[in-house]
């Protein structure tokens, strides 16, 4: 029986970062997961740069059913404390869009700091490892795993959610969290492609491969980003976003042309170019297969001359506003997060203890906290395991 003071189950980002403070603190630090390597979130993420954390992260960043749960770990351990960590071990990075912060070279080098950072500390990693059972007899946890039995004062549950489970995701944490009577918000997949059926389908799987700015709204909450149409429907920097909102059976909204009133902009055209066919003019703005097949599917042929101030308001209402239902999502396949988890209600927002069983913590993804896209769901995990490793 192997005795410890912390055993952190999950080798991802939160659960290296709790363990890296935790062992700074003295305390005797184990790092278990089933997998054959660390934190394979981190090496496959950003198309292998790794987007680990964004500028402008703030609350608002996050969806949770208790909005103020992230708040004191986020100001506690901000994305500029992670920025002088990367810095410190000379990792060159630069900034992309809206603040995304990316390795020049490789998401490798953030893996290898954080084992550095691990081991420097004095903490140790098992990888391979699988988790037959977890008890409390008593006041310390007892583990059964693959590779024998572990006893721990503190139990860091860091195992992340079901998204790509291709790389060895599960569900684990939340059944260990019901186990102890913890109450989970049921989880889904989010960040991730939108689906159609029918003639949206089909549509969309002629123009794959088509992309281009536009924004795209549900309910009161609209991103402006990249929009990508592939086989299934839509996906893209902007669809990823919305998922995390769309609510199954409701629509969502397209604008494919944020920066143009379509209306004004074909009135203006129809008196300066009468001749021109309204497929062509549309394909100034927009590309041109994209055109082509809007055109198409939304009847909008002709001359400029020829079409009245209905149908160009027509083609603005289909063209600045597109009404599209999805039918669902990609799932957990493709999905780069989980919306949902174990409920807020059941943690110290300061320590990440449990309220109910002391000495056990849950961080990272597993919790109820589900960051936008661009490298805020990183810092959540930076900031939860910074957090929690100040007090297992």
């Amino acid at each position: 029986m192997r005795d410890l003071d912390v055993l952190v189950l999950g080798g991802g980002a939160a659960g290296l970062m709790c363990a890296i403070e935790a062992a700074k603190r003295g305390r005797k630090v184990l790092v278990i997961d089933h997998a054959r390597r660390p934190a394979e979130k981190i090496r496959i993420s950003g198309g292998g740069r790794c987007n680990f954390t964004n500028l402008h992260c703030t609350s608002a960043n996050f969806l949770s059913q208790n909005p103020r749960f992230c708040v004191s770990a986020l100001k506690r351990y901000t994305q500029h404390d992670f920025l002088g960590l990367v810095e410190r071990h000379r990792i060159p990075w630069h900034e992309k869009t809206l603040g995304q912060l990316f390795c020049d070279e490789s998401a490798k080098d953030i893996i290898r700091m954080l084992l550095t950072e691990l081991e420097a500390a004095g903490g140790t990693l098992q990888l391979e490892t699988d988790i037959k059972a977890v008890e409390k007899p008593d006041e310390r946890f007892s583990v059964a795993t693959s590779k024998g039995p572990l006893r721990s004062h503190s139990l860091v549950v860091a195992t992340g959610g079901p998204s790509i489970p291709k790389m060895g995701a599960t569900g684990f944490g939340y059944e260990l969290a019901k186990q102890f009577g913890l109450k989970v918000i049921p989880p889904r997949a989010a960040l991730v492609p939108l689906t159609f059926s029918d003639a949206n389908k089909e549509l969309c799987g002629r123009l794959a491969g088509v992309s281009l700015d536009a924004a795209v709204s549900f309910g009161k909450t609209t991103f402006r980003e990249g929009l990508l149409f592939t086989h299934r429907g839509l996906s893209g920097p902007s669809i990823l976003q919305i998922s995390s909102f769309w609510e199954e059976g409701r629509p969502i909204w397209v604008n494919l042309l944020p920066e143009t009133d379509v209306f004004e902009t074909l009135r203006g055209a129809r008196q300066d170019s009468p001749k021109q066919d309204l497929k062509t003019a549309l394909g100034q703005w927009l590309p041109n297969r994209l055109a082509d097949e809007l055109s198409s599917a939304f009847s909008l042929k002709g001359r400029l001359a020829d079409q009245s101030d209905k149908v160009l308001r027509r083609a603005s209402e289909q063209l600045n506003r597109w009404q599209l239902t999805p039918v669902g999502t990609e799932g957990y396949r493709t999905a780069e997060v989980t919306l949902g988890g174990l409920d807020t209600k059941e943690l110290s927002s300061k320590t990440f203890e449990c309220v109910s069983v002391s000495g056990l913590f849950f961080i990272g993804e597993v919790v109820d906290v589900t960051g936008h896209l661009g490298g805020f769901n990183f810092q959540w995990a930076w900031s939860s395991g910074h957090a929690a490793g100040q007090f297992v």
